[in-house]
């Protein structure tokens, strides 16, 4: 999942980073590489930190970017993602606060929107939550009427079929939490191999 997650980034990259002039061209892969750590980090983060409803919210809503730029999660990212900007690539403020308030938002909406698309098997939000849980999330929906089931359940329109809600979100973050020391906190290394 994070190579296709590394290949839409770059597929959104054109403009805000590989046409850039302030991105130093030998520098592009690193950019890409860094904004798809920032996405896919971020959300195992939250995950791994009981905020799997927030993700799910994050999935179930408006992808434009006006809704995008007013949500707390996509915010968090743009500024992780601005920092990683300014102290690596030393870019100023206001290029890595623009480079980020454009790349960010359009990863997450082509993201979310091809998750969300019955048409487009590479992406999906099972996948997604199954790559950050270490198949920890597949255990939970299968207990509980698939990813339906778990929506409904977040939502308060479904009945648990065990230990509620509180176990789900502790059995996905778990698996995040093991993602995590897994790959040493950090995904990065993973991410720029794929740009060799």
């Amino acid at each position: 999942m994070l190579k296709e997650l590394f290949d839409l980034v770059k597929g959104q990259a054109t403009e805000p980073v590989i046409n850039n002039p302030d991105i130093p061209n030998q520098y592009n892969d690193d950019v890409v590489a860094e904004a798809t750590n920032t996405v896919a980090s971020g959300l195992r983060n939250l995950v791994a930190g009981g905020g799997t409803q927030n993700v799910l919210s994050l999935f179930g809503g408006r992808t434009d970017k006006k809704s995008l730029l007013s949500n707390p999660i996509v915010s968090m990212m743009m500024g992780h993602f601005a920092s990683k900007l300014m102290n690596k690539f030393n870019l100023g403020t206001s290029q890595a606060n623009n480079l980020s308030g454009h790349l960010i938002p359009n990863v997450l909406g082509t993201l979310i929107n091809k998750s969300n698309d019955p048409n487009d098997s590479a992406f999906s939000l099972e996948k997604l939550l199954a790559s950050i849980t270490g198949g920890r999330s597949n255990e939970v929906t299968s207990h509980n009427g698939g990813l339906g089931g778990l929506l409904k359940q977040f939502n308060g329109d479904g009945h648990s079929n065990g230990g509620g809600l509180l176990d789900m979100i502790k059995t996905m973050a778990g698996g995040a939490q093991e993602q995590q020391q897994r790959n040493g906190g950090s995904l990065l290394d993973v991410i720029k191999s794929f740009a060799r």
